[in-house]
């Protein structure tokens, strides 16, 4: 079992080092939000008395990183349906658990690290990590959170046979997910209706983590979010597996 994961999950790392533009790309948005957004809103942030927005910004677009990395991968499902590769690993006499599990360890091991190298090049532009020490559960609340968003982007691909409903994902999901996660703003000064959806978002919960530990700002405290995360993205590990086994190439 575990060579089988090994394979898939080596696979995943080798696609994401042969392509350098999907690199470039997902770390220049991110960065984009943070100098636009950082630099144009931090003085009326700083001002209501919210503190350097750098430093409130910087954990949300990290998240931002991995939630788009992580749920690409995933997608990636239907590129080995149209050029047959997925035909091919589905008829080897291996597990489909063990096939799911390789891609989806793979792809967030993918978009944990592109969450690191956004997080270095944030140091760039200002941000000061408040505990260098609390570095290694960082690293592991990126991993949570792209295991989790990994494990979504699988479970949509599984029932999408082409990439028509791509922009679709793309409009109504991924980028509701960031915006509605308090990754540019406070929660506790949000109206009822944005709070209320942010509980029931669990990017949410991953920003106030990396937050806790980068910046020393929380709004729900660190045991509440590493459990949201873990849960969920244990249920969505569970269902992305389920309907993998469903598929037919």
């Amino acid at each position: 079992m575990i060579d089988v994961i090994y394979i898939m999950w080596l696979r995943q790392i080798k696609r994401y080092w042969r392509s350098k533009s999907r690199i470039i790309g997902s770390i220049g948005q991110p960065l984009l939000f943070l100098v636009a957004l950082g630099f144009g809103l931090g003085p009326m942030f700083e001002k209501a008395g919210g503190g350097n927005y750098i430093n409130f910004l910087t954990p949300g677009v990290i998240s931002q990183a991995i939630l788009f990395m992580a749920v690409f991968s995933g997608i990636e499902l239907i590129w080995d349906r149209q050029f047959g590769f997925l035909k091919a690993t589905l008829v080897a006499p291996v597990s489909r658990l063990e096939i799911v599990l390789g891609r989806v360890i793979g792809g967030a091991t993918i978009a944990a690290f592109q969450g690191l190298i956004v997080l270095f090049l944030t140091l760039l532009v200002g941000f000061r990590p408040q505990n260098l020490t609390a570095f290694p559960l960082a690293v592991w609340l990126m991993f949570l959170i792209a295991l989790l968003y990994s494990a979504l982007g699988t479970a949509i691909a599984s029932l999408m046979k082409d990439f028509h409903g791509f922009q679709l994902i793309m409009n109504f999901l991924v980028a509701p997910t960031f915006f509605l996660s308090g990754a540019i703003f406070p929660l506790n000064n949000a109206p009822r209706l944005i709070q209320t959806i942010s509980y029931i978002n669990p990017l949410t919960y991953g920003v106030d983590g990396l937050r806790q530990v980068l910046a020393g700002i929380t709004y729900f405290g660190l045991t509440i979010d590493i459990l949201v995360l873990s849960i969920v993205g244990t249920v969505l590990l569970i269902i992305g597996s389920y309907l993998f086994s469903k598929i037919e190439a």
